[in-house]
C-alpha cells in the first residue's frame, strides 16, 4: 500500500433495547468519540458516512447538521449486517485516493430494525428471513460434521459468558447448555439463544491519513489488509450450506495485503449472527480445518482464552446491523492498543474483523496492526 490509513479515535453507546430516535444514537456515539479524543475539532473531518439499515433519508447530512460538522463529502452507505465494514473500506479508499484526510464513520440502528425481509429472493422459502437460512445452515453443518446440539451451544454459552465483561454488551446474564438447548423453539434446529438479537446502539470511528494522523493520537492502528468479496444475492447461489465462501475469499484477500496467515492472527471478531456462524467463519478464515471449529471453541471456553470474540459477538453484545461492524472494529482496535480492561488478550500484535450478510453471500474482512 502507497498509502497508510488509520483509526485515530472512536466512541460508542450501550446496546440496549431503547425506543430512541435514529440520528440520536448516531450523534450519542459521535458525541462519545469527540469526548474521547480531545486534540480532534469538527473542522478537521473531511467526510462523514453513516451506516444504517434504518430507512431515515439523508442520515449523513443530518449527523453532519446537528454533529457541528462541515464535511467535503457526507452520505449513507447500507448493505445489511455489513454496513459498517463497507462504510470503513469506503473510508479507507477516500483517504488513499487523496480525497480525504480525515474521515469520520458512524453507524446505529434501532431495536426493531432486524434487517430486510428479502422478499424478491424466493429461495429463500416462506419465511424470506434471517431465521430460514440460519436453520437451514445448521441443520447442514450439524449433519456433515456430526456437531451435537448440546455442542453447537457451548458458542452462545462463550459469547454470552464474555459479553459480561463488556460494558456496551445487551447481554446481561451467562447461561449454560441446558439454558440454550430448551431456550424458545424457533425452527427445528434453531433455539432462541442460538440467535443475536437486534437492539439500539451506536458505533463511530475516525479514520485519518498517515500525515495527519498523529495530530489525534500516539497509538494509531493501521488498516494493513481489505477483503471484500459477493458471490451474489441470492441465498441459493450459496456453494453449500455448511461453508462460507465469500467469508473465505474476503479472508484470503484481505490476509494476502497484509502479508500475513491465519496463524498470525492474535485477536478476531467474527460474525457470529448465529451459533453455527461463528464454526464457519472460523473454518473460512482458515483458522481451523473444515468441521473443526466446535473443538476450538471447546478449546477456548475450557481455557478462558478471549481471542475470538472478546466483547462477546454479535451474540453476547447484540446485532445493531448498521453498528456491528464499527463496533467490531472498535473492539479490535481497542485491543491492539492494550486497552480493553478485562476483557485484553495478551500481548497482540495483529487483529481481525469478519463482517458478513445475506447468509454469507457478502463479506468484508479487515486486518489491524499495531
Amino acid at each position: 500500500m502507497n498509502c497508510k490509513v488509520g483509526i485515530a479515535a472512536y466512541g460508542m453507546t450501550k446496546f440496549t433495547r431503547n425506543d430512541s430516535k435514529i440520528e440520536s444514537v448516531l450523534l450519542e456515539s459521535v458525541k462519545n468519540l469527540f469526548h474521547n479524543s480531545s486534540n480532534l475539532n469538527q473542522r478537521d473531518v473531511d467526510a462523514v458516512l453513516v451506516s444504517t439499515n434504518n430507512n431515515s433519508k439523508y442520515l449523513g447530512s443530518v449527523l453532519s447538521e446537528i454533529a457541528g460538522i462541515q464535511p467535503k463529502i457526507a452520505h449513507t452507505i447500507e448493505s445489511l449486517c455489513n454496513s459498517g465494514t463497507n462504510a470503513i473500506v469506503s473510508a479507507y479508499s477516500y483517504i488513499a485516493s487523496g480525497l480525504a484526510d480525515v474521515v469520520l464513520v458512524s453507524g446505529a440502528e434501532r431495536y426493531d430494525s432486524p434487517g430486510q425481509i428479502l422478499e424478491w429472493d424466493n429461495s429463500r422459502g416462506e419465511f424470506k428471513h434471517p431465521i430460514f437460512w440460519a436453520s437451514i445452515f445448521t441443520k447442514a453443518y450439524k449433519n456433515e460434521y456430526n456437531v451435537k446440539e448440546e455442542e453447537l451451544a457451548l458458542v452462545s454459552v462463550k459469547n454470552h459468558k464474555l459479553a459480561q465483561k463488556n460494558p456496551y454488551a445487551l447481554s446481561e446474564k451467562e447461561y449454560t447448555v441446558d439454558d440454550v438447548i430448551y431456550s424458545k423453539k424457533l425452527t427445528e434446529d434453531l433455539r432462541l439463544l442460538d440467535c443475536s438479537r437486534p437492539c439500539t446502539g451506536g458505533a463511530s470511528i475516525i479514520l485519518a491519513s498517515e500525515d495527519t494522523i498523529r495530530k489525534y493520537t500516539n497509538e494509531p492502528i493501521w488498516i494493513k489488509g481489505i477483503g471484500q468479496k459477493t458471490t451474489s444475492a441470492s441465498f441459493s447461489k450459496n456453494i453449500t450450506f455448511s461453508s462460507m465462501e465469500s467469508s473465505r475469499i474476503a479472508a484470503q484477500t484481505a490476509l494476502k495485503m497484509s502479508d500475513n496467515q491465519p496463524k498470525d492472527v492474535d485477536v478476531m471478531e467474527v460474525h457470529d449472527a448465529f451459533s453455527v456462524c461463528e464454526l464457519m467463519a472460523l473454518e473460512a478464515i482458515g483458522i481451523t480445518k473444515s468441521g473443526k471449529g466446535i473443538d476450538y471453541v471447546k478449546e477456548l471456553l475450557s481455557t478462558n482464552n478471549t481471542k475470538v470474540n472478546p466483547r462477546g459477538g454479535l451474540i453476547g453484545a447484540g446485532h445493531p446491523l448498521g453498528a456491528t461492524g464499527i463496533a467490531q472494529t472498535i473492539e479490535i482496535t481497542q485491543q491492539l492498543q492494550t486497552k480493553a480492561n478485562s476483557r485484553q488478550v495478551e500481548n497482540p500484535k495483529l487483529g481481525l474483523v469478519h463482517n458478513m450478510s445475506a447468509a454469507s453471500t457478502s463479506s468484508t474482512v479487515l486486518v489491524l496492526e499495531n
